[in-house]
């Protein structure tokens, strides 16, 4: 019985390593996620196909944000971003485009900051 565990303990560490190696990858590549939890990051990078499931972890993510304003699309496309709504008050700035949350969440996170940039740029000008 003895060895039997050690064994499944054994094939536990491999798959915490594993696990782990993964979310340092994505970490990597959305340097925001150094600053989520485990667990949120888990559930942000299982529900990554769906876009209005990971806006529940945007003020985790981007600070002084709550939401961004969906557009859905039929047939199970991936939805629009059109503004963002603030966490403080009540602001909410319409994205100078529509954005098409497309890719991975790392990708569609990145494309999230670089509108939500080009937008208050344009805005402030």
């Amino acid at each position: 019985m003895l060895p039997q565990l050690e064994k499944i303990q054994d094939n536990l560490a491999i798959c915490e390593k594993a696990l782990n190696e993964f979310m340092y990858s994505k970490k990597v590549a959305f340097p925001r996620f150094f600053f989520v939890s485990s667990a949120d990051l888990l559930d942000i990078l299982s529900n990554g196909n769906n876009p209005s499931k990971v806006m529940i972890h945007m003020p985790k993510i981007i600070s002084a944000m709550d939401t961004l304003t969906l557009k859905e699309q039929a047939h199970s496309e991936r939805p629009f971003a059109l503004s963002m709504k603030a966490c403080v008050g009540v602001e909410t700035v319409k994205f100078t485009s529509d954005l098409q949350l497309l890719g991975k969440v790392e990708s569609y996170l990145q494309d999230v900051l670089d509108i939500m940039r080009s937008s208050l740029k344009d805005i402030a000008k």
